[in-house]
């Protein structure tokens, strides 16, 4: 059995993808795997935003209501933190993902 971080898993497809904004790409590497971690989420949404605008809003909801379900202890100023990170993603995609991966760590 393969790890998920080799070449040519799933998660490796799922970053490539993400770095090119390859969305329907993205969600073929999706439905292989079992779960997808928040941070690789996240990556997602910055494809999604370039590509897909429109569905942007609504992925940017779920992870924030993910990111809260798997952080109990947030609050809501990082809430609101990952409410302005997102919405700077369209003109900062790479500091808008640094700032989320930040809060999630």
């Amino acid at each position: 059995m393969r790890s998920h971080d080799e070449p040519g898993t799933p998660l490796r497809e799922i970053s490539a993808c993400a770095r090119h904004r390859h969305v329907t790409l993205i969600r073929s590497a999706v439905a292989e795997l079992p779960r997808v971690d928040l941070g690789d989420a996240l990556a997602v949404c910055v494809a999604v935003r370039q590509a897909e605008p429109t569905r942007f809003e609504r992925a940017a909801l779920k992870r924030i209501a993910r990111y809260c379900v798997e952080h109990p202890a947030a609050t809501i100023a990082d809430e609101r933190a990952a409410a302005a990170a997102f919405e700077a993603m369209a003109d900062k995609p790479e500091a808008a993902l640094t700032q989320l991966l930040r809060l999630c760590a």
